[in-house]
């Protein structure tokens, strides 16, 4: 009798389902990565509990979420909280016998940064952290989720965790994506179709010839806007490129043991005849250089668009915009480049070279925030923190910064600011702030500007 074929994700979760319960599983959880916003507490609380953490070379924590980011920095942070945040993590890290990396640790960034570029995330694994935009991992191949501090404490005690079964859902996006446009023009495209609740409840595979033509860094950013999307997580079938990307990394298999990883990550695809509960299907070439005008991140529209007709009225209030009012050439105060979005080092490279022999606009205060300790080191090696620096961009020490608010820094009250992170909710980074999502393309070009451009005008 023929098997029933499988989807990528029934795969991964039969491959680790320990117990059947009523609307889901027991899950094996392979890794576990924490950062030092949340993390602290899950260990405090476990090490309270008087438990240990049951397979401690699988965890790995970093500094990231609430650490300075300006040069020279310490534990101390603007937001008050922040060094008992960083210093119990440090504590509660080497009681548990974690890796960490700490502040100054070569290792350091955020957490969706560092995770593939040191081979923690494999294709195959599951892996879970108490954050949100942990789906940007499943751009390897692996089932990876964002979950709470209690859950966290659950899985570093157990191994395991209880998950109700998602849905399942394939975005095929078919032809080639044109010169200038980038994976999260596409991700902004696929939002303003379907709705920031679109893929809710499901686990989104991406595939098609434009998501094979993508490179590792620009399918995480990709996977990493499914959680705006409402989706439990995503996921690309792993492939060459992938396979190409981890070898040799620090915690990538190496030897006999990489050729049987390969092998088995070559099963890693949806099987040809696989039904999904849901399909959407894109086309690549429709999509153009995209920027938010609301406070979600579906509110997206082309680069030379305006603002719908039928805007709702907070938003609009909110954004100090109109109906139909065009974006092109509105003036802007301020432009970041960071984010577990846009700050790895193929991202910095396409913004750099737009920013070669030009300057930001009087008045624009202009951020670069690299993604990681080793992004930025590579990046310096390259002289791209020369080009930044030269073209009026402040060049800083990784980590989420200006992402989200939190960390203590922000912009300022009301001022209007092109962002390569991934959500432009109210007062996200700042007091009344207003975020128009972009490409890093399009905040380089728009810092120029001084006011919001389209990045193909410079030849991009």
């Amino acid at each position: 009798m023929p098997s029933t074929p499988l989807t990528l994700f029934d795969k991964l979760w039969n491959d680790h389902q320990v117990a059947s319960i009523p609307g889901g599983g027991l899950i094996l959880i392979d890794r576990i990565l924490l950062h030092e916003r949340t993390g602290g507490i899950a260990l405090q609380s476990l090490a309270d509990s008087g438990r240990a953490v049951a397979a401690p070379a699988q965890v790995f924590a970093t500094m990231d979420h609430v650490v300075d980011t300006l040069p020279g920095r310490t534990d101390r942070t603007i937001m008050p909280t922040g060094t008992d945040f960083i210093r119990a993590t440090r504590e509660q890290a080497h009681a548990a016998g974690i890796t960490l990396f700490d502040i100054g640790d070569p290792g350091q960034g955020i957490v969706h940064v560092i995770s593939p570029e040191q081979a923690i995330v494999l294709p195959g694994v599951t892996l879970v952290c108490p954050d949100s935009h942990t789906c940007s991992q499943g751009a390897l191949g692996a089932l990876a989720w964002g979950i709470g501090s209690t859950e966290a404490e659950h899985a570093l005690a157990t191994r395991t965790l209880r998950v109700a079964r998602p849905r399942t859902m394939r975005v095929t996006v078919s032809g080639r994506l044109a010169p200038g446009v980038t994976a999260k023009d596409l991700a902004l495209h696929i939002l303003a179709r379907h709705g920031s609740g679109g893929a809710k409840g499901h686990v989104v595979e991406y595939a098609g010839e434009a998501v094979r033509a993508l490179d590792v860094e620009a399918r995480l950013t990709l996977c990493n806007m499914a959680t705006e999307f409402s989706a439990f997580t995503a996921i690309i079938a792993p492939d060459e490129t992938v396979f190409d990307y981890l070898k040799g990394r620090a915690y990538a298999p190496q030897g006999a043991a990489w050729e049987a990883a390969v092998a088995y990550w070559r099963t890693l695809r949806s099987d040809d005849d696989a039904v999904f509960d849901a399909e959407i299907a894109v086309d690549a070439t429709e999509v153009a250089p995209m920027i938010s005008w609301g406070t979600s991140p579906q509110d997206a529209v082309p680069i030379d668009g305006r603002v719908p007709a039928t805007a709702a009225a907070r938003p609009l209030e909110y954004m100090g915009l109109s109906p139909d009012l065009p974006l092109l050439g509105l003036p802007i105060d301020a432009a970041f480049i960071g984010s577990c979005t846009n700050s790895r080092l193929s991202d910095l490279r396409r913004a750099a070279a737009l920013l070669e022999g030009r300057r930001v606009a009087p008045g624009v205060k202009a951020i670069c925030v690299p993604g990681s300790t080793a992004v930025k080191q590579a990046a310096e090696a390259e002289g791209l923190d020369r080009v930044f620096k030269a073209a009026g961009f402040e060049w800083r020490e990784s980590g989420c910064s200006m992402c989200f608010f939190s960390g203590g820094e922000s912009f300022g009250t009301r001022q209007r600011v092109v962002t390569s992170t991934n959500r432009n909710f109210e007062s996200r980074q700042g007091p009344e702030t207003r975020s128009h999502l972009a490409s890093p393309e399009t905040v380089a070009a728009s810092a120029i500007a001084g006011r919001i451009a389209d990045p193909r005008t410079l030849g991009c």
